[in-house]
């Protein structure tokens, strides 16, 4: 049976088919960080029901509404000054749409269970098939992710420069081979194939639970033997975890994901690029595979995904670079319709 942190939900955990919902998820093998996502979702609303006196097994769907209008209208955990324009307050949409789908998983366990007779959280339909597309309760907002300018990116690189060589390398390896923050960490020294500049990522480290193989140039190689030889000083010869934490306190342990997002705002705070995130460095190789003509499943597999359509939210080109395409396009267009206007004139000569 999958362990849990059953600290990090109490009333989840106090919640008797809450409580087995949760385990159930966990042991048919969702990653942990869904597990969290999804734990700590449930928990939410299941403050919100106490809060206002609503008993989970018989909620209805304006319970449900109350709720998701109270992640509308509260503050970001982090900040109070964060404003998302996408959810009017501190709540990004992406978050709100994440934390309903979770809890639509949680009634639908204790309508399976015979708990309830149906699920307060309406799902949403397309419109495939001819039929008529439905609304779920929040309406998804689809903005592309931010990738830098070149102006931008010569500024993270310069603050880059100033790192440690862990922290330069993660960066290099985070770009090179696209990866998530999860993968990143998780990465050992035998996953490495220096004659061929290969990384291998082991399936149960990826997203998809798929293998796959990605790709670093020679900068990063250079990074990279340059850290082995380092981190052999600071730990001696220990297979494992490539990237290992060198404070102190936690001298020689694996480096953790919330590490690199701590390293990335940083790198982000001293390049005055602030919307600089640990998916960044993702986006902008995938734009680039792009901007390379790549063809889309290619770019699909590099990434990991299993649906183009997900890969096609990865890939952003800027408006100066359509145009340039378009131009381009529409030049030879133009040189073909100006050959076949020429041959009116040798006819009529």
């Amino acid at each position: 049976m999958t362990k849990i942190q059953w600290a990090n939900y109490p009333l989840l955990a106090d919640h008797e088919p809450g409580r087995r919902w949760l385990q159930f998820t966990a042991n048919i093998g969702r990653a942990p960080n869904t597990i969290d996502a999804y734990g700590r979702a449930a928990e939410d609303h299941l403050r919100f029901c106490r809060r206002e006196g609503f008993d989970p097994l018989t909620a209805k769907a304006d319970v449900v509404a109350g709720w998701i209008g109270d992640l509308r209208a509260r503050p970001h955990p982090r900040s109070v000054k964060v404003v998302h324009l996408d959810s009017g307050a501190g709540l990004a949409n992406a978050t709100i749409q994440q934390r309903v789908v979770a809890v639509r998983s949680f009634y639908a366990f204790m309508v399976e269970d015979g708990l309830r007779e149906l699920n307060p959280v309406r799902r949403g339909q397309s419109g495939r098939g001819g039929r008529r597309p439905k609304r779920g309760l929040v309406r998804r907002v689809e903005k592309a992710p931010w990738i830098p300018h070149e102006q931008a990116w010569a500024a993270i690189i310069g603050a880059v420069a100033q790192e440690g060589l862990r922290n330069r390398l993660m960066v290099a390896l985070a770009y090179d081979g696209a990866l998530r923050r999860e993968e990143l960490v998780a990465l050992e020294v035998d996953d490495f194939d220096p004659a061929y500049s290969l990384i291998h990522l082991r399936a149960e480290t990826t997203k998809s639970k798929r293998a796959r193989e990605v790709a670093y140039g020679a900068a990063t190689a250079q990074l990279f033997g340059a850290y082995l030889r380092h981190r052999r000083e600071r730990f001696g010869r220990v297979g494992g975890a490539l990237l290992r934490s060198e404070s102190p306190r936690n001298h020689g342990a694996a480096l953790s994901r919330w590490s690199w997002s701590k390293i990335v705002e940083g790198i982000a705070a001293r390049s005055r690029v602030p919307r600089l995130s640990t998916h960044t460095f993702r986006h902008l190789r995938l734009t680039d595979l792009a901007r390379a003509e790549w063809a889309l499943d290619q770019i699909a597999q590099y990434a990991g995904h299993r649906d183009l359509d997900t890969t096609l939210k990865y890939i952003h080109l800027s408006g100066r670079e359509l145009a340039e395409r378009l131009h381009r396009s529409m030049n030879a267009i133009h040189a073909q319709r100006e050959a076949l206007l020429a041959s009116l004139t040798a006819v009529a000569g």
